[in-house]
C-alpha cells in the first residue's frame, strides 16, 4: 500500500501481533494517563511542596496540617478543568483529521504541560500548568480509546481495552513508589521529592509522540474520510493472516462502508451542542447516549476512586496510621488494585457490562459502609488512649479500603471508557468518547476539590457518601 509510510508497522505484522502493537501503544498512554491521576498523592505530601504552594506546614511529628483544603483541592482539580476543555477539542480533532495525528498533538501538549509543573514555583504556576497538562490529557482521553476499539475485533474488544487499563493502574502504582522511594531523599526536605515524580511522566509522552507515527490509522476513520484503499487494506492486515482469505476483512469493510452511507444520511450536523440534545440524529438517539456516557462517568468517580487514588494517605490517616506507614501501605494498595484489573480481561466479554457494574456496586457499597464504622471506632479508641483497639479497628478500615479498590478494578474502571466507543456511531464516534471524557472530568474535579474540604470537616464519614453513591448506580 503506496500511501501508507514503508517504515510503518501494518506492512510487518498481522492478526493478533498487529493488535498487540497497537494497543501497546494505546496502552502507553493509558499508562500515562494513570501515572498522571496517581502522581497527586504522593506530591500532595511533600514537604517542600505543600509549604511552597502555602495551603499546609508540617507539625511536630512532620505530618501536614492543612491551612487552606480549598487551594490543595483546587490545584488538583484544575487538572480536570483542562481534560474536560481538551476532551472537546480532541474529539473534534479527531474525527476531523484522524486518530494517529490527534494523538500526537495530545502527546506534544501533554510534555509541554508536565514540563510546566515540573518548575512551578508558587500555586498560581502549578495552577496555570495543570490546566494545561489536562487539556493534553484530554486529547489523548478522547482518542487513544476509540482508536484501540475501532482496531479491535468486536469479539476481543473489552478484552484489550481491559488489558490496556491494567497498563492504566500500574500507571498509578509506578506513580506512588517513585514517590515513595523519593521522600527519602534528604530526609523528604528536598525540591527533588516533588518535581522528579512530575517530570517523570514525560518520558512515555516522548516515547508516544515519536512512535505513534509508525502505526495505522484506524480502517473506521480511513472509510469514513474517504480512503477506502487504505482502510480495506489495514482490515485486510488486522483480520486476515495472508496464507487463505476467510473473508473477514472484506465482509467487516462492507459493513463499516454501508454504516458510513447511513451514518451520513440520518446524523448530519453533529456538532457537540445537536448531540448533547439530540437535534436532528433521527433514530440515533444520540442526546440520550450522550447523557448516558456522562453519568456514568461522573459516577464512576463518586463511588470513591478519586477520592481514594488521590487522597489515599490521608484516607489511611484517619484509619490510624503513622505517617511512616501511610506510604508503603499506600503503594501497596496500589500493587492489588493493578492485579485486580486482570479480573476483567477475563469476565467483561463473558459476563457482560451491565453485570459487571452491578457486582462492583454492591460490593463497593457494602465495603465502604464498613470501612467507615472501623475507621470511626479506631478513631473513638485513640481518643479513650486505647491503642490496640485503634489498632485492631484501623487495620481492618484499611483492608476495606484494599478490597475496594480491587473490586473496583475488577470492574468499574474498564466499562464506563469502553461504552462510548461501543454505543456511538462511526460519524461521531470521537466526539462521543469525548463527552465521557467530560463526564469524567466532571466527576473528577468536583469530587477532588471538594474531597479536602469534606475530610477536614466530616472525617470518615466521607466514606458514607462514597457508599451511598455506589447504593445510587445499582438501579441506574
Amino acid at each position: 500500500m503506496e500511501k501508507i509510510n514503508r517504515f510503518n508497522v501494518v506492512h510487518r505484522f498481522r492478526k493478533r501481533n498487529l493488535l498487540i502493537a497497537i494497543n501497546s501503544v494505546a496502552g502507553l498512554s493509558i499508562f500515562f494517563f494513570g501515572y498522571d491521576q496517581g502522581m497527586m498523592a504522593g506530591v500532595n505530601t511533600a514537604v517542600e511542596y505543600y509549604t511552597r504552594m502555602g495551603f499546609a506546614h508540617p507539625d511536630e511529628n512532620g505530618e501536614p496540617v492543612i491551612t487552606n483544603s480549598l487551594l490543595q483541592g483546587g490545584i488538583v482539580s484544575v487538572y480536570y478543568l483542562g481534560t474536560l476543555i481538551g476532551a472537546l477539542f480532541g474529539g473534534w480533532i479527531g474525527d476531523k483529521f484522524g486518530r494517529i495525528k490527534t494523538i500526537a498533538l495530545g502527546a506534544a501538549w501533554g510534555v509541554f504541560g508536565a514540563a510546566l509543573q515540573t518548575s512551578a514555583m508558587n500555586h498560581n504556576w502549578m495552577i496555570c500548568a495543570r490546566l494545561i497538562n489536562g487539556f493534553g490529557t484530554g486529547i489523548l482521553n478522547a482518542i487513544v480509546p476509540v482508536w484501540a476499539t475501532e482496531t479491535a475485533e468486536h469479539t476481543s474488544r473489552g478484552q484489550f481495552v481491559a488489558i490496556e487499563f491494567t497498563l492504566n493502574i500500574f500507571g498509578v502504582a509506578v506513580a506512588y513508589w517513585i514517590e515513595y522511594g523519593c521522600s527519602f531523599y534528604q530526609n523528604g526536605e528536598s525540591a527533588f521529592v516533588w518535581r522528579f515524580p512530575i517530570a517523570f511522566q514525560i518520558v512515555p509522552l516522548l516515547v508516544l509522540l515519536g512512535g505513534v507515527w509508525f502505526f495505522p490509522e484506524s480502517p473506521r476513520w480511513l472509510c469514513k474520510a474517504g480512503r477506502e484503499d487504505e482502510s480495506r487494506y489495514v482490515l485486510e492486515r488486522l483480520r486476515e493472516d495472508g496464507i487463505e482469505s476467510t473473508g473477514k476483512a472484506e465482509a467487516e469493510f462492507q459493513d463499516v462502508r454501508n454504516i458510513v452511507e447511513l451514518e451520513r444520511k440520518s446524523a448530519e450536523s453533529q456538532n457537540y451542542l445537536y448531540m448533547l440534545f439530540g437535534y436532528k440524529s433521527g433514530k440515533l438517539h444520540t442526546g440520550r447516549r450522550v447523557q448516558l456516557v456522562i453519568w456514568l462517568q461522573i459516577m464512576q468517580e463518586w463511588i470513591g476512586i478519586a477520592g481514594v487514588t488521590i487522597y489515599s494517605p490521608t484516607i489511611f490517616r484517619i484509619a490510624g496510621l503513622t505517617q511512616d506507614t501511610i506510604g508503603w501501605v499506600a503503594g501497596l494498595n496500589t500493587i492489588t488494585y493493578t492485579l485486580s484489573t486482570l479480573v476483567c480481561v477475563f469476565t467483561l466479554d463473558r459476563i457482560g457490562r451491565r453485570w459487571t457494574l452491578y457486582w462492583g456496586s454492591v460490593v463497593q457499597g457494602i465495603v465502604l459502609f464498613i470501612a467507615g464504622g472501623l475507621s470511626r471506632v479506631s478513631i473513638d479508641a485513640v481518643d479513650a488512649g486505647n491503642q490496640s483497639r485503634a489498632n485492631a479497628f484501623g487495620g481492618g478500615a484499611v483492608a476495606m479500603i484494599f478490597l475496594f479498590t480491587m473490586t473496583f478494578g475488577a470492574t468499574w474502571l474498564t466499562v464506563p471508557w469502553l461504552y462510548p466507543a461501543e454505543i456511538f456511531p462511526l460519524e461521531v464516534r470521537a466526539r462521543g468518547n469525548a463527552w465521557g471524557v467530560v463526564g469524567w472530568s466532571i466527576g473528577n474535579g468536583w469530587l477532588t476539590l471538594l474531597c479536602p474540604v469534606m475530610f477536614n470537616n466530616i472525617n470518615e464519614k466521607t466514606l458514607y457518601i462514597f457508599a451511598a453513591c455506589n447504593v445510587i448506580t445499582i438501579p441506574m
